[in-house]
């Protein structure tokens, strides 16, 4: 059986847009056709008349929604996740896992390992281990007694699974820079967050093979006319994409099209850091002992500080395109 989107204005990778039908089969796109053509009795159609057809949407940096989270260690909250994922156009994500204690962080790396994918949701294409080897200053709403210096032991244990694809760190640690050399030669790629490195030190671990920045502007030193900072070295190092939070309340709109103009479109990665709070009302949660109040939307501690956010990516490209 087919699978036939008509009506719909079609988005071409060279930024082009046609009005056709877009055909596709054993879940790959094998066509794009004129609409007159009418498809058999046994395909499927769906009328996209008045809405876009973009590609599925991406979401390397996801922690929860509906109440679960990806540090939960079940396929239960992998699939409830991926499953409201799919109902804003993600249709893969990287489970991202919280800074927590070497126990649970282990059992959610393996529940993906092992966790298949889903019939009906959002596909997770690995794992993202956001921390622990963060810095403590710059942790954001991650718990102070959990951050560590990189352990040998420990990460040797995500690396054997094969399945972490992405690992932030904040590469001014002690024994950071030994980390990467050793789990980019295996594929893996890094990410500066949660970091209060300088210039140099940034610039050292591009220099290393770190190719992405985690969150832009939030969790690290931030730009200064004599001191350029973490974010100073990101915005103006091309070998390094800006993963970014584009909620209204994350980064102001200016530092946003700042980013786009350091960096070129191409090197943004819209990103939702979504929590176990997403999806649903305003309240109180918890995240293994960190408590977080959602208020319209807005996800803060007990302290004020923001911690992660409710926002999808659909949402997100609508607030980007503004």
């Amino acid at each position: 059986m087919k699978l036939y989107i008509k009506g719909g204005k079609v988005f071409l990778p060279d930024n082009k847009a046609l009005y056709k039908t877009l055909v596709i089969e054993d879940q790959i796109i094998c066509d794009l056709i004129p609409n007159s053509y009418k498809p058999g009795n046994n395909d499927k159609v769906v009328d996209a008349t008045g809405k876009w057809v973009v590609p599925g949407f991406i979401d390397i940096h996801a922690h929860g929604a509906l109440g679960k989270d990806t540090i939960d260690g079940t396929c239960d909250a992998i699939h409830t996740i991926g499953k409201f994922f799919a109902a804003h156009g993600v249709t893969s994500y990287l489970p991202t896992e919280w800074t927590s204690t070497p126990e649970l962080m282990m059992k959610a790396i393996d529940n993906v390992a092992n966790c298949p994918q889903p019939e009906d949701g959002a596909r997770h294409l690995g794992v993202h281990v956001e921390g622990p080897y963060l810095s403590v200053k710059h942790r954001g709403a991650q718990l102070k007694d959990l951050i560590r210096k990189p352990d040998p032991i420990e990460y040797q244990k995500w690396l054997d699974t094969g399945v972490v694809k992405l690992i932030t760190i904040a590469p001014e640690n002690e024994g950071a820079l030994e980390f990467i050399d050793l789990a980019v030669e295996q594929g893996v790629e890094f990410s500066i967050g949660h970091s209060g490195a300088g210039y140099e030190k940034v610039i050292e671990a591009a220099d290393h093979g770190v190719k992405q920045a985690t969150h832009l502007y939030n969790g690290m030193l931030g730009v200064h006319h004599r001191n350029p900072g973490t974010a100073g070295a990101i915005l103006t190092d091309d070998r390094i994409f800006a993963q970014i939070i584009v909620d209204g309340v994350h980064v102001h709109p200016a530092m946003i099209k700042l980013a786009v103009r350091a960096k070129g479109v191409s090197r943004i990665i819209l990103i939702t850091d979504s929590i176990r709070g997403t999806g649903l009302p305003d309240g109180d949660y918890d995240y293994y002992g960190q408590k977080f109040t959602v208020t319209d939307g807005i996800a803060r501690t007990p302290e004020g500080g923001l911690s992660g956010s409710t926002l999808m990516l659909d949402q997100a490209l609508r607030n980007m395109i503004k």
